[in-house]
């Protein structure tokens, strides 16, 4: 007599149900949506840092009278030649390649054409602020710049507001800083090149190009969460059956 146990089988069955179905559908496509998004946004970024890079490494150029598209121009390399106006320069606060903090000296430039437009001479410290204390680099006479075109930028979430009246300045407001320097400029900075001033300062050769590229990450991070949330969805609905002899 055959007494052994008779075996049985157990079979998982998927069965979605409504309301989790509701939730999870549009969940799962948003999260699809960012992933995609984000691989998209890597892509421009990366055309962005390649156009940059070759503006850069490209020979300086005369910067034209007249910019009528700035976009086109920034961080390219170009010469303007003209005389400063000391008497209006402005204050930029910033710091160092090393870190120390002081401030960057923008002062206009009155272009042989009649034009004009806002130079970043470069970084001196907070404790030479005051013109006075730095007479030799008050340059007269003519002069060649070449530096790289640098665009307006936006205030940071916790960066102060300007103070024109204190010619403070923490940000690139670019057309307030021509308005309160009381001239007419376009809607760019050059940021002078690393060539020395008289008296040392101010320090040129201030231009930063750090751009970061986290968007495959992020793009990582959004489909991976996608397939978290499909696979806690399957495994919530799956159902467990039993089945063969003695079912």
């Amino acid at each position: 007599m055959n007494t052994a146990t008779p075996i049985r089988r157990r079979r998982f069955e998927f069965r979605p149900t409504l309301w989790p179905t509701l939730v999870a559908a549009p969940a799962l496509l948003v999260l699809i949506g960012l992933g995609v998004w984000q691989l998209e946004r890597l892509a421009w970024k990366r055309t962005l840092i390649a156009t940059i890079e070759a503006r850069l490494e490209a020979p300086a150029v005369a910067l034209p009278a007249e910019v009528r598209d700035p976009e086109a121009w920034g961080y390219r390399r170009v010469v303007v030649r003209g005389r400063f106006l000391h008497d209006r320069e402005i204050h930029l606060f910033a710091h160092d390649r090393r870190g120390q903090l002081g401030y960057f000296v923008v002062t206009p430039l009155r272009r042989a054409d009649g034009g004009f437009v806002l130079v970043n001479r470069g970084w001196v410290p907070a404790a030479r602020k005051d013109p006075a204390t730095r007479p030799a680099g008050q340059v007269e006479g003519p002069v060649e710049i070449e530096g790289i075109v640098r665009l307006p930028w936006r205030q940071g979430w916790f960066v102060p507001d300007n103070d024109p009246a204190e010619n403070v300045w923490f940000w690139g407001d670019l057309e307030g800083m021509a308005a309160a320097a009381g001239i007419a400029a376009p809607a760019l900075l050059v940021d002078a090149g690393p060539a020395p001033n008289p008296g040392g300062l101010p320090v040129g050769g201030q231009t930063k190009v750090r751009f970061r590229n986290d968007h495959l990450g992020y793009a990582l991070t959004w489909f991976g969460l996608a397939a978290g949330l499909a696979v806690v969805y399957v495994l919530y609905h799956l159902r467990r059956e039993a089945s063969g002899p003695g079912k």
